[in-house]
């Protein structure tokens, strides 16, 4: 029986979501991975699958993993450049884990920050993650450890799982840790501390309560999950702190129902992106279309086609943020801005094309659109 002091509440509700796990939930008493507590985490996994639900996986345990299949080498657990092997070898053994659960594709994605401050690996990444949804796979998510130094020295997948929500553009981000949820103290050693059900924002004062780490394997603290609250709310999306060893608590997420801590976003996903763009630098390249494409951008819900492109100024990379212009009374007006999908070049030589044709065109192609409509906010009569 569940002895959370956390009330039982609605989980938000979803359709696309990211669940982290941590070191704390998959590493055996013995060494390596345990299946205890990620069986319960699968089966909710395959609950919302078939709820029609989607979700991406940030897994950590790779150097646990890493560290039990070199248990010989005792000297191999210590030095960066050691935990950097042991994650190598561990990751193979962290997707097998989870394949276990599933019959759909457990898919692989290694990220570093970098991965996604990068516009064009921004975009390349979001494209790959997209489709192995699309074809009902699940990505199972983690930092690369073995390039990323000052990742792994962070070891912080709680923060790209945040980053990971605003890539996807999940509705929900979902922290599975080996406690109920926040408290007002650590709970550990103040049987006073008091359970907090619900976050409105991470204030100083909240981030106040976040204690050190509480696992000798796992290497975040509740500070990291606060900071990835932060972020997620920052994109529009709430976050769930939930404890993931908890078979009751599992029972009720499943049921759409939360015991552990909500934290609210400040603003609306579509509003947190759409600010985003609107505010982002611009590459200094515009985009000209035709009136038929300009009404469908304006009027929402549209995807910039190379069809609808008559011309191209200056010059700008894939995953840059452009103008888009249009002619009105025989004056260029800018209209919308959003990120390309194709550099400057490229766009020249699909322009008035049919989005079919692109390959045939450059040789290869990502994708039909030129800017996606996820990517794309309209600017002219709209307030800053």
């Amino acid at each position: 029986m569940s002895t959370s002091r956390h009330s039982e509440q609605e989980l938000p509700r979803w359709r696309r979501a990211v669940l982290k796990v941590g070191s704390s939930l998959l590493a055996a008493n013995g060494g390596g991975l345990s299946t205890r507590h990620a069986l319960g985490l699968a089966e909710f996994i395959a609950s919302s699958h078939r709820a029609g639900r989607e979700v991406v996986l940030v897994s950590s345990g790779a150097v646990a993993a890493g560290r039990a299949l070199v248990r010989a080498q005792p000297e191999a657990a210590h030095g960066l450049a050691a935990r950097q092997a042991l994650a190598a070898i561990g990751q193979t053994t962290v997707v097998a884990l989870w394949q276990r659960f599933f019959d759909r594709p457990v898919a692989q994605v290694l990220l570093t920050h970098d991965d996604l401050r990068n516009r064009r690996r921004y975009l390349n990444a979001r494209a790959t993650l997209r489709e192995l949804l699309s074809l009902g796979a699940l990505p199972v998510v983690n930092e690369n450890d073995t390039v990323a130094v000052d990742e792994l020295k962070l070891g912080d997948n709680d923060n790209l799982a945040a980053i990971v929500a605003a890539l996807v553009d999940a509705d929900l981000l979902l922290i599975a840790t080996d406690i109920d949820g926040l408290y007002s103290a650590n709970p550990r050693s103040d049987p006073a501390a008091q359970a907090i059900d619900d976050v409105a924002a991470v204030t100083p004062q909240v981030l106040a309560m976040a204690g050190g780490a509480g696992s000798s394997v796992g290497t975040g603290g509740m500070l990291t999950k606060l900071e990835a609250a932060t972020k997620a709310a920052t994109a529009g999306i709430g976050t769930v702190l939930f404890n993931g060893t908890d078979a009751q608590a599992m029972r009720l997420l499943a049921a759409d129902r939360l015991r552990g801590t909500r934290f609210r976003a400040g603003e609306t996903r579509l509003h947190a992106r759409k600010y985003w763009l609107r505010h982002a630098p611009l590459a200094g390249g515009r985009i000209r279309v035709d009136a038929g494409a300009a009404r469908a951008l304006q009027s929402g819900g549209a995807s910039l086609l190379p069809g609808g492109i008559v011309g191209v100024s200056g010059e700008f990379a894939r995953g840059d943020m452009v103008e888009i212009e249009t002619m009105l009374n025989e004056q260029a007006s800018s209209i919308a801005r959003g990120i390309s999908q194709y550099a400057a070049g490229e766009v020249r030589r699909i322009a008035g094309r049919k989005s079919a044709e692109i390959e045939g065109l450059l040789g290869y192609s990502y994708g039909e659109t030129v800017v996606h409509r996820d990517d794309l906010v309209a600017t002219a009569g709209a307030n800053p």
